[in-house]
Protein backbone atom coordinates (compact mmCIF):
# COMPACT_ATOMS: atom_id res chain seq x y z
CA UNK A 1 0.00 0.00 0.00
CA UNK A 2 1.46 3.37 -1.03
CA UNK A 3 0.84 6.33 1.25
CA UNK A 4 0.16 9.79 -0.17
CA UNK A 5 2.34 12.34 1.64
CA UNK A 6 1.90 16.11 1.74
CA UNK A 7 5.64 16.50 1.09
CA UNK A 8 8.02 14.16 -0.69
CA UNK A 9 11.50 13.07 0.37
CA UNK A 10 14.00 15.51 -1.14
CA UNK A 11 11.47 18.37 -1.31
CA UNK A 12 12.55 21.80 -0.06
CA UNK A 13 10.24 23.39 2.50
CA UNK A 14 9.99 26.55 4.58
CA UNK A 15 9.45 26.26 8.33
CA UNK A 16 8.37 29.58 9.92
CA UNK A 17 10.96 31.06 12.28
CA UNK A 18 13.48 28.38 11.26
CA UNK A 19 13.84 29.02 7.52
CA UNK A 20 14.51 26.64 4.67
CA UNK A 21 14.89 22.88 5.06
CA UNK A 22 14.66 19.66 3.12
CA UNK A 23 12.54 16.58 3.78
CA UNK A 24 15.18 13.91 4.42
CA UNK A 25 12.96 10.97 5.34
CA UNK A 26 9.63 9.70 6.55
CA UNK A 27 10.05 7.42 9.54
CA UNK A 28 7.87 5.70 12.07
CA UNK A 29 8.60 7.06 15.56
CA UNK A 30 7.12 6.25 18.94
CA UNK A 31 5.72 9.40 20.53
CA UNK A 32 4.07 9.14 23.94
CA UNK A 33 3.73 5.40 23.49
CA UNK A 34 2.04 5.69 20.11
CA UNK A 35 3.64 4.90 16.74
CA UNK A 36 3.34 7.74 14.25
CA UNK A 37 4.65 8.52 10.77
CA UNK A 38 6.97 11.54 10.99
CA UNK A 39 8.78 13.82 8.59
CA UNK A 40 12.50 14.19 9.26
CA UNK A 41 13.56 17.68 8.16
CA UNK A 42 17.16 18.88 7.85
CA UNK A 43 17.26 22.64 8.27
CA UNK A 44 19.63 24.70 6.07
CA UNK A 45 20.87 26.94 8.86
CA UNK A 46 22.61 25.64 11.98
CA UNK A 47 23.06 21.86 11.92
CA UNK A 48 19.46 21.28 13.06
CA UNK A 49 17.19 18.33 12.31
CA UNK A 50 13.48 18.44 13.15
CA UNK A 51 11.04 15.56 13.50
CA UNK A 52 7.36 16.41 12.98
CA UNK A 53 4.48 13.92 13.16
CA UNK A 54 2.48 13.92 9.92
CA UNK A 55 -0.74 14.79 11.75
CA UNK A 56 0.94 17.99 13.04
CA UNK A 57 2.40 19.14 9.73
CA UNK A 58 -0.52 21.41 8.77
CA UNK A 59 -0.67 23.13 12.16
CA UNK A 60 3.11 23.71 12.01
CA UNK A 61 2.65 26.11 9.03
CA UNK A 62 5.39 24.33 7.08
CA UNK A 63 4.92 25.15 3.40
CA UNK A 64 6.48 24.50 0.01
CA UNK A 65 9.02 26.96 -1.40
CA UNK A 66 7.46 29.87 -3.29
CA UNK A 67 7.41 29.60 -7.08
CA UNK A 68 8.78 32.11 -9.60
CA UNK A 69 5.29 33.45 -10.48
CA UNK A 70 4.53 34.34 -6.85
CA UNK A 71 8.02 35.79 -6.54
CA UNK A 72 7.30 38.34 -9.30
CA UNK A 73 4.27 39.56 -7.31
CA UNK A 74 6.37 39.74 -4.15
CA UNK A 75 9.12 41.68 -5.98
CA UNK A 76 6.57 44.26 -7.12
CA UNK A 77 5.29 44.75 -3.58
CA UNK A 78 8.84 44.83 -2.21
CA UNK A 79 9.87 47.57 -4.62
CA UNK A 80 6.66 49.59 -4.89
CA UNK A 81 4.58 48.73 -1.82
CA UNK A 82 3.81 51.26 0.85
CA UNK A 83 5.47 50.84 4.22
CA UNK A 84 3.24 50.54 7.25
CA UNK A 85 2.44 53.72 9.10
CA UNK A 86 5.05 54.80 11.60
CA UNK A 87 4.40 53.08 14.91
CA UNK A 88 6.26 53.37 18.20
CA UNK A 89 9.14 50.89 18.04
CA UNK A 90 7.63 48.36 20.50
CA UNK A 91 4.41 48.10 18.48
CA UNK A 92 6.37 47.98 15.22
CA UNK A 93 8.58 45.21 16.65
CA UNK A 94 5.50 43.15 17.62
CA UNK A 95 3.86 43.65 14.21
CA UNK A 96 7.09 42.66 12.45
CA UNK A 97 7.61 39.63 14.73
CA UNK A 98 4.06 38.46 13.99
CA UNK A 99 4.71 38.84 10.25
CA UNK A 100 7.91 36.79 10.39
CA UNK A 101 6.18 34.09 12.47
CA UNK A 102 3.62 33.49 9.71
CA UNK A 103 6.38 32.01 7.57
CA UNK A 104 4.95 33.68 4.48
CA UNK A 105 7.57 35.06 2.12
CA UNK A 106 5.46 38.15 1.36
CA UNK A 107 5.21 39.05 5.06
CA UNK A 108 8.95 38.51 5.51
CA UNK A 109 9.69 40.65 2.43
CA UNK A 110 7.54 43.45 3.89
CA UNK A 111 9.51 43.36 7.14
CA UNK A 112 12.81 43.54 5.25
CA UNK A 113 11.52 46.35 3.01
CA UNK A 114 10.17 48.44 5.89
CA UNK A 115 13.22 48.02 8.11
CA UNK A 116 15.61 48.75 5.22
CA UNK A 117 13.67 51.94 4.43
CA UNK A 118 13.73 52.92 8.09
CA UNK A 119 17.47 52.20 8.32
CA UNK A 120 18.07 54.73 5.51
CA UNK A 121 16.43 57.45 7.62
CA UNK A 122 17.81 56.61 11.06
CA UNK A 123 19.77 53.95 12.91
CA UNK A 124 17.78 50.89 13.96
CA UNK A 125 17.87 49.77 17.57
CA UNK A 126 19.58 46.46 18.38
CA UNK A 127 16.35 44.40 18.32
CA UNK A 128 15.31 45.76 14.93
CA UNK A 129 18.81 45.26 13.50
CA UNK A 130 18.64 41.61 14.57
CA UNK A 131 15.13 41.23 13.14
CA UNK A 132 16.24 42.76 9.83
CA UNK A 133 19.24 40.41 9.65
CA UNK A 134 17.13 37.34 10.47
CA UNK A 135 14.28 38.22 8.09
CA UNK A 136 16.79 39.08 5.36
CA UNK A 137 18.55 35.72 5.83
CA UNK A 138 15.24 33.80 5.70
CA UNK A 139 14.35 35.66 2.51
CA UNK A 140 17.71 34.95 0.86
CA UNK A 141 17.55 31.27 1.86
CA UNK A 142 14.14 30.84 0.27
CA UNK A 143 15.04 32.80 -2.85
CA UNK A 144 18.00 30.47 -3.32
CA UNK A 145 15.62 27.51 -3.51
CA UNK A 146 13.21 28.95 -6.08
CA UNK A 147 13.57 27.28 -9.45
CA UNK A 148 14.31 29.74 -12.24
CA UNK A 149 15.98 32.47 -10.21
CA UNK A 150 19.68 33.31 -10.57
CA UNK A 151 22.15 34.35 -7.90
CA UNK A 152 22.41 37.82 -9.48
CA UNK A 153 18.62 38.22 -9.27
CA UNK A 154 18.77 37.28 -5.58
CA UNK A 155 21.49 39.88 -4.93
CA UNK A 156 19.53 42.59 -6.75
CA UNK A 157 16.42 41.74 -4.73
CA UNK A 158 18.18 42.03 -1.41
Amino acid sequence: MEVDYLFQIGENIIYPMHGAGIIKAVEEKEILGEKQQCYIIKMSVGNMQITIPMDKILSSSIRPVTDIIELKHILHIFQHGESDEVLPWRQRYKVNTDKVKTGKILECAEVVRDLMRMKEEKALNTSEKEMLNNAHQFLINELGLIKGITENQIKSFC
